[in-house]
């Protein structure tokens, strides 16, 4: 090595590292001395270090400004800042920063994901926890129902016609049931609805399936008589053990006569919140007014009322139902403008705790569950609608049910059809006892997507419809929203229980339309007096607390004022 090293430069790198590999062998004595080399080594390239950055411009000036700072404070020239100084002040600090990241800075990541990780296990356990806390309270709530008395029973009694039963009928059996435990509801016969306010739409048979199918009623009593005496009501509390007789609160008074005076004179008589922006009058208003536009509002366009303009729906509607075209425009024509405007807009403010409300007892279905879907427009809900669902429910362990939305059913059926928008149609549905859930703006043709989301396993279609019977027309509509389930093999064609259509409705009012007509408009004419007369009541109510208020108020202003006087 001695003798390569004389040959080229003995200062060179090469001879250095040899030199060391040659001191390190010789024992502790050279390792003390390679310490001390490499310690010198690091001073003098620090030394160098420092010398350059105490030269540069930028620590001069940062030095200078510095200085020029601590001066204007007062502090002596001898105690100023010198450019060495700095440096080894800002050295000194990078270097213990760095050194603390080196050493802690991963030790504190690693602590930081530790926690996060163990923040999420006990969020996960805190979940599951609550988990089982809600399963243990339902079974405790379980075990009390099973462990109660049954005498502890509230039964809840309510009559009515329920011509033309609609969400708003169901409603107020929610709010009945709502005040005991077991509803009865008696349904007035058909002789005594037509000798108090005239011969009912539908049947007796009609309006007990339509009652005897909403969730909310337990059990139902047929033929009772419109004006209750003293002693039919206690007949009827006696026989099925009732509690409490419940009514809405607007008044139901006949031939000057309170129907209900005998169950108020008792003590047993309680009110109930009527469900506003929905009437069987409404119903009937917009029935009167079905013409053959789509959802218009122009009622001084002549062209729209022309025959040009009729859809095939409406064609299969007067064809298949022997209803009388002309009756229909006949009666758009007859109406005033204000009652036109009522039956196109419905009043009804739909809001999310009613439709919790109404789905209330909706549970998910299992895995082993049979999932059935049935789907429509279900507008006006009737009869054979109760009677289908019925049918459908027979066959599933969980039926779920589509309602299409306003703008598919108007492009299909066309008129001013649905007479009840989406959200009243879906209420209608909800209350009804055969349905588990419902899917609200139901798509109009059934996907592979569609039916793997809900699990279905048979889609389920009845053989009449309210609009197309049987028509050729029809069952290629029905093919073409049917294509893919009829091609995995669930369709199934059911044979409808019943032969109650919409158009049935329709017709009997069209073949008694002055009747209904002057109903109508005596019927809205007292709707419009109850809601005046209610909420002028309010008002005068709320002006004479504020009056109150600001009585109240300047007396104590008054009296504060004679105090501080004294």
């Amino acid at each position: 090595y001695q003798d390569r090293a004389d040959s080229n430069n003995t200062n060179s790198s090469y001879y250095r590292m040899h030199q060391t590999i040659a001191i390190a062998c010789s024992g502790p004595r050279a390792m003390v001395s390679l310490a001390s080399n490499v310690a010198k080594s690091v001073w003098v390239a620090s030394d160098k270090f420092v010398d350059g950055c105490t030269s540069s411009a930028p620590v001069v000036i940062t030095t200078f400004q510095l200085n020029r700072l601590l001066k204007s404070t007062g502090v002596p020239e001898d105690r100023q800042v010198s450019e060495e100084e700095l440096c080894l002040t800002s050295l000194a600090v990078v270097s213990t920063l760095l050194l603390y990241y080196l050493w802690f800075g991963k030790r504190h990541l690693n602590s930081r994901k530790a926690l996060a990780e163990d923040l999420r296990f006990a969020q996960a356990k805190v979940h599951y926890l609550e988990e089982k806390l809600l399963l243990a309270e339902c079974d405790l709530q379980d075990l009390d129902k099973r462990q109660q008395p049954q005498k502890q029973q509230v039964r809840i009694f309510m009559d009515g016609a329920y011509d033309l039963m609609h969400y708003g009928h169901m409603n107020a059996f929610r709010l009945a049931r709502s005040l005991g435990t077991h509803l009865v509801v008696g349904v007035n016969s058909d002789e005594s609805i037509a000798q108090c306010k005239g011969a009912p739409l539908l049947n007796d048979s009609e309006r007990l399936t339509m009652v005897m199918g909403c969730k909310f009623v337990d059990e139902v009593v047929p033929a009772c008589p419109y004006v209750m005496n003293r002693d039919y009501l206690d007949y009827v509390i006696k026989k099925h053990n009732i509690d409490y007789v419940v009514h809405g609160d607007d008044p139901c008074i006949v031939d000057g006569k309170d129907v209900y005076q005998a169950a108020k004179e008792s003590g047993s008589f309680r009110t109930i919140p009527r469900t506003e922006g929905v009437s069987t009058t409404d119903i009937v208003g917009r029935m009167l007014l079905l013409t053959t536009d789509h959802h218009c509002t122009d009622v001084d366009t002549p062209t729209r009322k022309n025959s040009a303009t009729r859809s095939a729906s409406t064609r299969d509607l007067i064809c298949n139902n022997n209803i009388n075209e002309n009756s229909i425009i006949n009666s758009y024509n007859s109406v005033n403008n204000n009652n036109y405007f009522l039956a196109q807009h419905s009043k009804f403010l739909t809001t999310s705790r009613l439709l919790r409300l109404f789905s209330a007892g909706v549970k998910n279905p299992t895995k082993d569950d049979k999932i059935v879907y049935m789907d429509g427009a279900w507008d006006m809900f009737h009869p054979g609608h109760v009677a289908i669902l019925k049918a459908a429910k027979a066959r599933a362990d969980y039926l779920i049910v589509g309602v299409h939305g306003d703008a598919v059913v108007n492009h299909h059926r066309g008129m001013n059809l649905p007479l009840m928008n989406l959200h009243e149609r879906v209420l209608s549905v909800l209350g009804c006892r055969h349905v588990d859930d419902v899917v609200i703006d139901a798509p109009y043709i059934v996907t592979s997507e569609v039916i793997a989301s809900l699990n279905i396993s048979e889609i389920i279609h009845g053989d009449r419809s309210d609009w197309f019977s049987l028509s050729d027309s029809y069952q290629m509509e029905r093919k073409k929203r049917y294509a893919v389930p009829e091609e995995m093999g669930i369709l199934k064609i059911i044979r409808s229980p019943s032969d109650f259509k919409f158009s049935h409705i329709v017709g009997r009012i069209q073949k008694n339309q002055k009747a209904f007509q002057a109903k109508f408009t005596k019927k809205m004419k007292q709707e419009q007096e109850y809601y005046s007369n209610k909420y002028q009541h309010q008002n005068i109510s709320e002006l004479s607390q504020e009056s109150g208020l600001e009585t109240s108020a300047s007396d104590s202003a008054n009296n504060t004022s004679e105090a501080a006087s004294n």
